[in-house]
């Protein structure tokens, strides 16, 4: 049987004695035509008089987080989607029975207001209480401390309590859908068209990324979640949607950490006839625009780094980066055997799968080049063992034609000049099926669908994809992902 604290149960007394005065304790509908922000913005500057002189009515609703309660007139405040306001309420102005009825009000309760704008002795922006109505009964107190709470996973685990008493954390609520829908206008002015993609998938195919698995039943199949938007925007594209991006969901089962949620939102964007300097001057574009239109700034602070987005950004080959770092130059030719002995010279340990150039000048890249990457820079020039979409560079077919943003010794996107001949995508794919055998698990399937596609002829095009939750980090200036998405993944308690 469920135990009730002292405290519980006091409440729900007081939720008896309210249904025995005929007060619903669970609320009706209730006109709110005011928020405190905007009260306070549009009357800071009234003096007292002139708010008293004005009598401007308003009318609000939201959780009592504050009582001061007095003889015949008292002090309480309330909390909106937009912050708190303080309310004054007398016997004088409202009739004893409701007096009364807010008396009996808890610390939690909503509440509805309705009077005119005043300001208190202090300067304090106030409502007068004229019409005080009970809309929802809080039967659990709220806690007394809770951002900054020991247990931290708490306030992820209970996201409702962190956005009563945490700021900060509401303001990163708020501030998330602006900065998507100011990439939502970024594309639109671009002539891009939005598009939905399936989430369910019988081909694992993408990204590198180990999936999630489940059982559609009707067709007796196991399917995928996704774990990238990328293949049918690129059939987007053959059909002839010639600029198409898609914000949506994908799954990852894969491991947690600061950075990595299971499952995360991820943007990705195609445009015919583009390629890697498109994609370039699109990125950089739309990171300066949200920084612009939604902050005003352009200097961030994240992860104990100073970020600035102004200037126009680095843009240095990965071969480059690894030679500036170690003086080993992986432009020369060199065979697998002498590239192993240069791993084992550094202590890189190299996987079965990983034994080629391509993998081991990406595990150097790794060790001491990424975290070092601080201001935005583009890393172009990857090897193609490890981005079996990417066209091949014309000069050197070792390489494709890929970059990926890094800022903050962090990756932020991902970008290609798109592979559109179905012969060389049939090759990569089958490369994948031996590299899955030598125990990679990340490996794509061949996806023959998509093949069939590519033979009907893609144009040439500029791809690229963002991780939106990384992005929202970076400009709402959070270390951990876990506090740019609301409900993230979280074990459950025993």
């Amino acid at each position: 049987m469920r135990e009730f604290t002292e405290q519980e149960l006091v409440r729900r007394e007081k939720l008896t004695k309210l249904m025995d005065m005929g007060v619903k304790p669970f609320g009706e509908k209730y006109d709110v035509s005011d928020y405190s922000i905007h009260i306070k913005e549009q009357f800071q500057e009234k003096s007292h008089e002139e708010l008293e002189e004005e009598k401007h009515m308003v009318s609000v609703a939201g959780r009592i987080l504050f009582i001061r309660k007095m003889g015949k007139a008292s002090f309480f405040s309330i909390h909106d989607r937009c912050g708190n306001i303080q309310v004054y309420i007398s016997i004088n102005d409202v009739s004893e029975d409701v007096y009364n009825l807010f008396k009996s009000a808890d610390i939690g309760d909503i509440v509805g207001v309705k009077g005119y704008v005043m300001k208190t002795g202090t300067g304090e922006i106030t409502i007068k209480c004229l019409e005080y109505t009970h809309i929802v009964k809080s039967l659990k107190p709220l806690p007394e401390k809770f951002h900054g709470l020991n247990d931290v996973e708490e306030r992820y685990r209970k996201r409702y309590l962190d956005l009563i008493m945490n700021d900060e954390a509401r303001n990163v609520a708020f501030l998330r859908p602006k900065i998507i829908r100011a990439i939502q206008n970024f594309m639109d002015e671009r002539h891009f068209v939005e598009v939905e993609t399936p989430v369910l998938s019988s081909v694992l195919t993408g990204a590198a990324a180990k999936p999630f698995i489940t059982h559609h039943n009707a067709q007796d199949i196991d399917m995928y979640l996704r774990i990238a938007l990328e293949i049918p925007l690129k059939k987007l594209l053959v059909g002839g949607l010639d600029a198409v991006y898609e914000i949506g969901r994908v799954f990852r089962n894969e491991g947690m950490d600061p950075k990595h949620n299971p499952e995360f939102t991820l943007m990705e964007a195609y445009l015919a006839y583009s390629n890697l300097d498109g994609m370039m001057e699109l990125t950089e574009s739309m990171f300066k625009t949200i920084a612009k239109e939604v902050f005003g700034k352009y200097v961030y602070h994240w992860c104990g780094e100073t970020i600035d987005l102004s200037g126009d950004w680095k843009k240095v080959s990965m071969v480059d980066a690894i030679k500036e770092k170690t003086g080993i130059d992986f432009k020369q030719e060199m065979t697998v055997e002498e590239a192993l002995a240069l791993a084992q010279a550094h202590q890189i340990p190299v996987l079965e799968h990983q034994k080629s150039v391509g993998h081991i000048i990406n595990l150097f890249f790794e060790k001491y080049v990424e975290e070092t990457l601080i201001q935005p820079t583009f890393l172009y020039g990857h090897p193609v063992e490890i981005s079996p979409l990417t066209r091949k560079n014309v000069e050197d077919p070792r390489f494709v034609d890929r970059f990926e943003l890094f800022i903050g010794g962090k990756e932020f996107a991902n970008a290609y000049t798109e592979l559109n001949d179905p012969i060389d995508q049939l090759e990569r794919f089958e490369e994948q099926l031996k590299e899955r055998d030598l125990g990679n698990e990340e490996a794509n399937d061949i996806d023959m669908d998509f093949i069939e596609a590519l033979e009907y002829g893609m144009p040439p095009a500029g791809g690229i994809g963002f991780g939106i939750d990384r992005l929202c980090m970076l400009f709402t200036e959070q270390d951990t992902i876990r506090e740019v998405i609301l409900f993230p993944t979280m074990k459950p308690r025993d």
